[in-house]
């Protein structure tokens, strides 16, 4: 490891760079710089478990408690763990959150065990919380106990009796019968204790994985109570039954109940280890399965579905009679609440008089534990609601299945998974798909979670938001928007999943012996019914709620890994057929008919009085910022506002306004040009804000040209008049904006940013689009100055994009704001400090600030940078031991993030003419003065606010260094 605590070993732009170097630092003793590594690689990998957990215990080692159980939260939103549970116990501790703490510590306590790490923090948290001590059991079945009176013993049920036992005076621990007794149940004066009623079952159960490869098998295993204790596991095949050997391996790669910072224990089999013919099975010792065992050793012979396969023809063959009876099944297991919401969704839609066909609804009980679940379907069964079949274990969702096809022969047949939400007119718009075509086997819909079904978006499910209002109003708006219409997709998706009786009938039940618990069971049963000759289609007209990913919960991964590798290799090709539906995406017309609906009910609905469309380009930073303000200024007119981003091979449209009720929507250019401006025009649009042309080389003029609505044009930078767009030339800064051969020369050896490249023409393009607009809007009057010399006909109206209030003081101005210091900064090292803010690119002066890093280095200058951002490349800024950045951050924790630098001085490196500045404003919120080159907005601001200073751009870097320590020792003064 380095001397130098602010240098780590290795690449420091890598999260587990600052992962270990944190963690050495902490062994170090220094918490404090240890919690600001950590919290740079939270920034960098902020959907990381591994490094949440590390960053709650660095928060906890620097004395945030508050801190720590947030980001504790964070990690068991994700995975509940006993070392997620116990460091949030602590974290809660420390904050003196007592009541936050309670909940934590009862989950623990009774699901986890006895811990005595946590035996302190359990007697803090029942005195200030007002409880009469607290319990648990450990996992020899031995009760402990605190809190308590001393010399006292609690008052003990097992299976509802007292118990008594000898128990030395003093003790705080009894030993309990290890089986038979019944539920336990402690209390002290009559009160329940914290943990006061354990689970046992809880104590002793067990988790894991198996997961076929081509090479054999893997997987996994913990008991999560007793994360270090190695649980037993069987091979158990035509040979017979056998110990596994196993070993310590990373936890987190599974999403194991052990916790990210915990190992597992980890198994590998070769296939010639195992008989080569039955099932094999890997199991706890108590004989029951890993999830995704059993499986399959020999598979049914493989029968090729993509490219080529051979299909029968039944097109030509003559329509069945559509079923009298249709039954809707059900497999149900757990989620009370949304299992009786689905229920009755159902029964609201299919058991009136008028649906058509016999509906019948049959429920599977696949042993749910849920006794409340239990009783509420035996109450509907009785009441002849719905038809009850019980399972005495759990079989899994394809045995659900098959139980309920057992004796529908000749019906109609939708499975319905139980997270899912109908509405009026599903069930006979479905089967008027499903009866248009001879050769159609399956039906499935639209929803907000079905993957290839997914809308609007494929590539982005989304929760189900607006409840059974919004599943009606989708539902109503697709039947108009594509009622009758279906289109051919590759597989059913089984959330939702008609199958008419003729191809049930020749397909077959679903395969439980090759997919167990499920995942993958339609899709096996949708590629044998499309050798069979059967065709599967959406019914772009229907449009079902689906939660999402709620039947298996935490095994869901192994699940969906395990089952996809099955059918693979019984159907070769399959992802392939899959891919090329996705490519080829035949269901967007669908999905835009449908968007396109919702949008315009929802601005009718709005009662806005027309539309603006924002024209940008589809980045974040500045831009973004005043798109999005602008977006705010316009709905609060009455208008709606669109924005316009490039998308390939055309645009991409979201709604502007905050809560943005509308679907993003996509049109390919130029093919769905009429679509799209008869679609504006409905909208009735009255104007057009052109804030960037990036991405969109001519066809947003085009647009604007075919709408024929006046239109704005709000200046951010110099892409009008400058392919690299920010006026920085081949030395690396501002390039004093020379002749026109210079300009080709520059683009010549650098390229174009804004896809043209002849300068002449990029400036005459600009001047046309200027001269048509009805204002032309520019943040700065150096921004005007700057155009007039290329455009000298066009008016520019200056419009800032913040009150600097240059009346006020620095002091005064910041004191605006009230956000706190944020911790998890860097501590002070004795040098000063200067604090740049953004992302630092080579235009924002990225070069500048590594120069400057290098000289305070070999100079030994009392000097040292802090970027609250981060920058095009970290490591050699990192690698010179006089820079630190935070890495990326939110919008909202900007001006917190600053003041908590302890910073002397901030500092605008950019060598560009800025046109605003947004990071110069937070800089001075945050109560550090600016200091900038003598260039641009940035330092007419300076100028004008008196808020900082400037210095010459091309300064030597000795001197920018001596100035900036000479700058900060003044303002410390």
């Amino acid at each position: 490891m380095p001397d130098d605590p602010w240098v780590p070993a290795g690449d420091g732009a890598v999260p587990a760079t600052c992962l270990r170097h944190a963690r050495h630092l902490a062994r170090q003793g220094q918490p404090l710089l240890a919690l600001a590594w950590m919290e740079r690689a939270a920034r960098q990998a902020p959907d990381d478990p591994r490094v949440r957990f590390a960053l709650a215990a660095a928060r906890l080692g620097a004395g945030d408690g508050a801190g720590a159980a947030d980001a504790a939260e964070a990690v068991l939103a994700g995975q509940e763990s006993r070392a997620g549970l116990r460091l949030l116990v602590l974290a809660c501790c420390m904050a003196r959150d007592w009541t936050r703490a309670v909940p934590v510590l009862e989950r623990f306590l009774t699901g986890y065990g006895f811990d005595p790490a946590l035996s302190v923090a359990a007697g803090l948290v029942c005195r200030h919380a007002g409880w009469p001590g607290w319990c648990a059991l450990d996992a020899r079945g031995t009760l402990h106990w605190g809190g308590l009176p001393a010399g006292c013993v609690p008052d003990i049920w097992l299976g509802g009796r007292p118990f008594a036992a000898p128990c030395q005076s003093g003790a705080c621990a009894m030993a309990l019968p290890r089986s038979g007794s019944g539920a336990v149940e402690v209390r002290h004066a009559g009160q329940l204790l914290l943990g006061g009623r354990p689970e046992r079952t809880a104590l002793a159960r067990v988790a894991g994985a198996v997961l076929p490869g081509d090479d054999g098998l893997a997987g996994w295993a913990c008991l999560p109570a007793q994360p270090e204790r190695a649980p037993v596991l069987y091979l158990c095949d035509d040979r017979g039954r056998r110990e596994l050997a196993l070993h310590r391996t990373e936890g987190a790669a599974h999403g194991s109940p052990a916790g990210p910072a915990m190992p597992v224990w980890g198994f590998d089999l070769k296939w010639d280890e195992i008989a080569p013919q039955g099932s094999v099975r890997v199991t706890f010792a108590d004989g029951r399965d890993l999830t995704g065992s059993p499986l399959p050793v020999r598979l049914p012979r493989a029968r090729p579905v993509f490219p080529a396969m051979r299909m029968r023809d039944r097109a030509a063959a003559p329509m069945p009679r559509p079923a009298g009876r249709c039954r809707i099944v059900v497999p149900v297991y757990a989620d009370c609440a949304g299992t009786l919401a689905c229920l009755k969704s159902v029964m609201e839609t299919c058991l009136a008089p008028d649906c058509g066909p016999t509906v019948e609804i049959m429920v599977v009980d696949d042993a749910t534990p849920d006794a409340g679940l239990a009783t509420a379907l035996d109450a509907l069964a009785a009441r002849g609601r719905i038809i009850l079949r019980r399972h005495d274990a759990n079989r899994g969702y394809p045995a659900a299945i098959n139980t309920a096809l057992d004796d529908a022969t000749g019906m109609d047949v939708v499975l319905l998974n139980s997270d899912t939400l109908v509405a009026p007119g599903w069930l006979g718009e479905m089967r008027r798909v499903a009866y248009a075509r001879a050769d159609t086997g399956t039906v499935s819909p639209l929803s907000n979670d079905a993957s290839i079904l997914t809308w609007p978006d494929p590539s982005r499910p989304a929760p189900l938001s607006g409840g059974m209002e919004r599943v009606r109003a989708l539902m109503a708006a697709s039947l108009r928007a594509s009622g009758g219409r279906d289109v051919e997709i590759p597989t059913a998706h089984g959330f939702c999943m008609l199958i008419r009786h003729d191809c049930l009938a020749r397909t077959g039940p679903f395969r439980p012996e090759l997919y167990g618990r499920g995942y993958g069971e339609e899709n096996d049963f949708s590629m044998r019914a499309r050798l069979a000759g059967w065709r599967h289609r959406a019914a772009l007209g229907v449009f079902v709620g689906h939660v999402g990913g709620v039947s298996f919960g935490a095994t869901r991964k192994a699940l969906q890994q395990r089952n996809l590798w099955v059918l693979n290799r019984l159907f070769p090709g399959y992802d392939a057929l899959v891919q090329a539906h996705v490519a080829a995406d035949p269901l967007a017309a669908g999905r835009l008919r449908l968007s396109l609906l919702v949008w315009h009910r929802a601005a009718r609905q709005a009662g806005v009085n027309g539309a603006v469309l924002l024209v940008t380009h589809g980045g974040a930073g500045g831009v973004a910022r005043v798109v999005a303000a602008r977006a705010r200024q316009w709905a609060a007119a009455g208008l709606l506002p669109v924005v316009l981003e490039p998308e390939d091979g055309g645009f991409r449209l979201r709604d502007g306004r905050e809560d943005a009720p509308c679907p993003p929507l996509r049109f390919a250019w130029p093919a769905q040009a009429g679509v799209l401006v008869t679609f504006l025009q409905a909208l009735d649009l009255r104007q057009i804000e052109i804030h960037h042309h990036m991405g969109h080389g001519l066809r947003a003029r085009e647009l604007c040209a075919m709408l024929g609505v006046p239109y704005m044009v709000h200046v951010h930078d110099y892409a009008g008049i400058c392919p690299r767009v920010t006026l920085v030339g081949p030395a690396g800064r501002y390039c004093g904006e020379p002749g026109p051969a210079a300009c080709r020369a520059c683009v010549g050896s650098l390229g174009s940013l804004v896809g043209e490249t002849d300068v002449a023409r990029l400036r005459r393009d600009t001047a046309r689009e200027l001269a048509g607009a009805r204002h032309v809007v520019v943040p700065s009057a150096d921004v005007a100055t700057r155009l007039a010399r290329y455009f000298p006909a066009v008016p520019c109206h200056v419009a800032a994009l913040e009150d600097d209030r240059p009346d006020q003081s620095l002091r005064q101005f910041a004191a605006a704001v009230t956000t706190a210091p944020a911790s998890g900064l860097p501590p002070p090292t004795g040098r000063y400090r200067v604090v740049v803010a953004g992302g630092i690119g080579p235009e924002k002066g990225h070069g500048v600030l590594l120069a400057a890093a290098r000289d305070a280095r070999a100079r030994d200058l009392a000097l040292e940078f802090v970027v609250v951002g981060h920058t095009s490349d970290d490591a050699p800024l990192l690698e010179t031991g006089r820079v630190f950045m935070t890495g990326p951050y939110g919008p909202a924790d900007a001006i917190g993030l600053l003041r908590g630098c302890g910073g002397h001085v901030g500092f605008v490196p950019s060598v560009c003419p800025e046109t605003w500045c947004f990071t110069l404003t937070q800089l001075w919120r945050a109560g550090l003065r600016g200091v900038a080159f003598d260039l641009g907005a940035v330092a007419a601001r300076i100028h004008a606010t008196g808020r900082g200073a400037c210095v010459p751009l091309g300064l030597p870097v000795h001197q920018l260094n001596t100035f900036l320590l000479s700058y900060a020792r003044q303002a410390c003064s």
